[in-house]
Formats: C-alpha cells, sequence, structure tokens
C-alpha cells in the first residue's frame, strides 16, 4: 500500500478496531485494520456486535493507545459516547476515540465534544487515518 513500514526502536501503536452494535457490516473495519497491520501498527479486531462494555474492557485489557469504533447502523450517537464515557469512568480516558462510517455531517461536532476525537468517513483514504494516527499517538 506504500505505507511507511516503522523504523527500529519506534515504539508500537497499539490499535482496536470495534464494531458496536447491531451492525454486522464489517468490510471497512476490516479493511482499515489491513491498512494499519501493513503500517506496522499492532491491531486487535473484536469482530462485529460488540457492546461498549466490551470495547473498553478489551481496550484497557491490552492496553492500546487508540479505539477506532466503525458503524453504519445510525446508533452511533448512543454507542460511541458511551465508550468514551465508560473510558472517562474506568480511568483510562488517555486511550484516544476515533470513529467511522456512516455518521452525519450535523452529528460530528456532538460526538467530538462527547470525547471522539475525529471521525472519518467513506472515501478517507487509508493513508490519511494511517498519518492521523500516528500523530495523535505518537505526537
Amino acid at each position: 500500500m506504500g505505507f511507511r513500514i516503522m523504523a527500529k526502536g519506534e515504539r508500537k501503536i497499539r490499535v482496536l478496531i470495534a464494531k458496536v452494535g447491531l451492525d454486522g457490516h464489517d468490510r471497512g473495519a476490516k479493511v482499515i485494520v489491513r491498512a494499519l497491520r501493513d503500517s506496522g501498527m499492532e491491531v486487535l479486531y473484536t469482530g462485529i456486535r460488540q457492546t461498549p462494555e466490551m470495547v473498553v474492557e478489551t481496550a484497557i485489557q491490552e492496553d492500546v493507545g487508540i479505539i477506532g469504533l466503525s458503524s453504519l447502523s445510525g446508533a452511533h450517537m448512543s454507542l460511541f459516547p458511551k465508550v468514551t464515557r465508560l473510558l472517562r469512568e474506568r480511568k483510562a480516558d488517555d486511550i484516544l476515540v476515533i470513529g467511522g462510517g456512516i455518521i452525519p455531517e450535523e452529528d460530528k461536532d456532538q460526538l467530538i465534544k462527547e470525547g471522539v476525537i475525529e471521525i472519518f468517513g467513506p472515501g478517507t483514504s487509508l493513508k490519511t487515518i494511517v498519518e492521523y494516527i500516528r500523530e495523535k499517538v505518537l505526537g
């Protein structure tokens, strides 16, 4: 894909990609998983139909730096904020949260206010997502 491979000694980025809610369509999430792995990140994919509680528990146990949530079902306004709230409650709000999927433009500002740091919609280049995660996690 042409992504930069990690330099020797560079800290490995650990990412959790999760499909929350009843959304069963995960092709896009799997494409993201492959792109992140190809770029040298360590990626855990939870599969479909995860609850916010399951996602947060896995993220904490696996010591990830960032969670990527995917939603195509329209439940993003309840599920994404629940993940960020649970992270705060568990004192794990140093774990960053990004979102992707079919998310209307008018919902993005509210999701950002709720603690999601960025939303990536259909058509976002994989390189853009990889570079964004690198910048946010590694600084």
